[in-house]
């Protein structure tokens, strides 16, 4: 799934290309990835409403409009935003003002558009936890300091922290050499602080290489983004470890494949 650096990604891109434009017509290929309202009333909301600004909250896509609605789109798994589109693959298609379109396409249909009187009261975001950008090293070991769960899956709940998926949980635990199976109290201050420090850097890393294409991942242009030639664990399992040589690690942790160095990031500490 698409975490903060790609949406980011996109959401910048969005800015540049069709801010400030008009849509002009809303052709539905599949409405099953339209949640809320009905597909009419979602399509006679969104016509001649022009993109007066556009948001993200943690991997969630918000494009604010004139008419005092807001568009929210959730990739999930295989959901693509691409500009300018063809109509050919994509699920909802939006003709602006420019005589362009912005394709909305998902493989596997898993993705969620919604037209919303108020984003802000989307359970969704309602129930997210803060951006790793907006809280404090200090915020951040208080999070840590009563959770006994292990710090890999609490770094991808949402509710906890928003944006750090499967990917980027395992390239900031690496690089801060902490085992993902450890309890989260049982962190040190120092490493607490690493920790938070590694996961910022990540995540700016990948923002700055637009994204890592994994999966169905590609830029606005359709373009994949180049963060993944810079993984260090992550889908590198049976290979060298960068800094010790040692074969890079795969296990099953809440459900989701996780990498990690056994050398790099001991269980010791556990």
């Amino acid at each position: 799934m698409p975490e903060l650096p790609e949406v980011e990604t996109i959401k910048r891109q969005l800015e540049r290309a069709v801010l400030g434009k008009k849509i002009v017509e809303v052709i539905v290929n599949n409405p099953y990835v339209i949640k809320q309202p009905k597909r009419q009333e979602f399509t006679k909301g969104l016509k001649n409403a022009t993109i007066k600004n556009i948001l993200r909250k943690g991997k969630l896509l918000i494009m604010e409009l004139s008419n005092g609605r807001a568009l929210t789109i959730h990739l999930k798994m295989t959901g693509q935003l691409i500009y300018p589109g063809d109509t050919r693959k994509s699920r909802v298609s939006f003709k602006l003002s420019d005589g362009r379109i912005l394709d909305f396409n998902d493989r596997r249909l898993l993705g969620e558009l919604r037209l919303l009187e108020d984003w802000r009261s989307l359970k969704f975001i309602e129930e997210l936890g803060p951006e790793p950008f907006d809280i404090s090293s200090e915020q951040f070991k208080q999070m840590l300091s009563s959770k006994k769960t292990k710090i890999k899956p609490l770094l991808m709940d949402q509710t906890f922290i928003s944006g750090v998926g499967n990917l980027y949980a395992a390239e900031s635990l690496f690089r801060a050499k902490i085992h993902p199976q450890r309890p989260a109290l049982s962190l040190s201050d120092k490493e607490k602080e690493v920790l938070f420090k590694e996961i910022k850097d990540t995540l700016n890393e990948a923002i700055h290489y637009k994204g890592s294409s994994v999966d169905q991942y590609v830029q606005l242009s359709g373009t994949p983004g180049d963060y993944v030639k810079y993984h260090k664990v992550y889908d590198r399992q049976g290979k060298p470890c960068f800094v010790c040589k040692t074969a890079i690690k795969r296990i099953s942790l809440g459900g989701r494949g996780t990498y990690f160095c056994p050398k790099c990031q001991p269980r010791s500490a556990i």
